[in-house]
């Protein structure tokens, strides 16, 4: 990271189109196969999109994604433009660094996952991703331990009810756990 004479983040003034555009001469060299994006909202995507001249729209946008932070409109916009939504953060970062908001209530000690586990026989961990999933959202989630990857897969064996996803639409708070602190 570079920082000015005072220690304060020095940012870069880069031109978004005249670097989507050297992505995509990437994609015609055969140096890629597609192109996405990472925590773009709906005016950085638009920017893109609405580029004279764009060959190739972002395949998919990866956003900080959970019960408490579901990006309705983000979501819905991308949706109509074929962009896929990728969601990180499905867990909410249990352990995580200093990075992280600790002020935001922990996701796997909702009651109302819990709750919903109990029903179906599952985690809360399965819950938020299998409630990721039937959002249209891609979840990212990572673990080190090998029982916890073998679990966070046992989520092809069930799906939650309409009544079950609208309660969990009930948590969103627009919280984040990510801290974007300059």
């Amino acid at each position: 990271m570079s920082v000015d004479e005072n220690g304060a983040v020095a940012f870069d003034n880069v031109d978004l189109c005249q670097t989507w555009e050297v992505l995509e001469q990437c994609k015609d060299a055969g140096l890629v196969k597609s192109i996405g994006v990472s925590n773009f909202n709906r005016e950085l995507l638009e920017r893109i999109l609405n580029k004279p001249g764009l060959k190739y729209k972002p395949v998919c946008n990866q956003v900080e994604f959970h019960p408490y932070l579901t990006q309705n409109g983000l979501q819905k916009f991308c949706r109509s433009k074929d962009i896929v939504l990728v969601g990180y953060g499905v867990l909410g970062s249990p352990g995580a660094g200093n990075w992280k908001d600790q002020g935001v209530p922990s996701i796997l000690q909702n009651p109302i996952l819990i709750s919903i586990g109990k029903k179906y026989q599952k985690s809360p961990v399965q819950v938020s991703i299998r409630y990721t999933m039937q959002r249209g959202v891609v979840p990212i989630v990572k673990s080190f331990s090998p029982e916890r990857l073998r679990q966070n897969f046992q989520v092809f064996d069930f799906h939650l009810s309409p009544e079950d996803m609208k309660e969990i639409d009930g948590l969103n708070q627009n919280l984040r756990y990510w801290k974007y602190e300059v």
